[in-house]
């Protein structure tokens, strides 16, 4: 004999409930859903995280190496102002001191391998004169 329904039980019941022993659709769903925007929003945080670094490239390398490692200490440290000091100065372009002095030196490299130095002539010999019988050694040339 079948049981007896529960008068109170409505008799459509929604999508969503599954019956005992059936594959629950909606949470493997839902948990699909969850588990891409977990790693989309990772994604997206350390594609920001890596913004100044990427605005760098276009610098040279200290302001590379600088601003990485700014991202790097926000990274580890959860301290935005580390960011925003490594976006700024990917942001402003510094002054390349670098390659004039490199070009100075390789010119001055070049003017010096091109000429030898002449090694400085020496000083003229002192002639003394030669003693003469009427002068005592110790007088000659006074």
């Amino acid at each position: 004999m079948a049981a007896p329904l529960n008068q109170t039980m409505p008799h459509h019941l929604p999508f969503f409930i599954t019956a005992p022993g059936e594959t629950d659709v909606l949470f493997i769903a839902m948990a699909i859903l969850v588990l891409l925007g977990v790693i989309g929003i990772g994604v997206f945080y350390f594609k920001l995280h890596a913004l100044p670094e990427h605005m760098a490239h276009r610098g040279q390398k200290v302001q590379l190496e600088i601003v990485a490692v700014l991202a790097l200490i926000a990274l580890f440290t959860h301290n935005h102002l580390f960011w925003i000091a490594g976006l700024l100065l990917a942001l402003i372009p510094l002054p390349d001191f670098t390659t004039p002095l490199t070009s100075i030196a390789h010119s001055l490299n070049r003017i010096a391998c091109a000429v030898e130095p002449a090694l400085p002539a020496p000083p003229p010999a002192q002639q003394r004169p030669t003693p003469t019988s009427d002068q005592p050694v110790g007088e000659q040339g006074v």
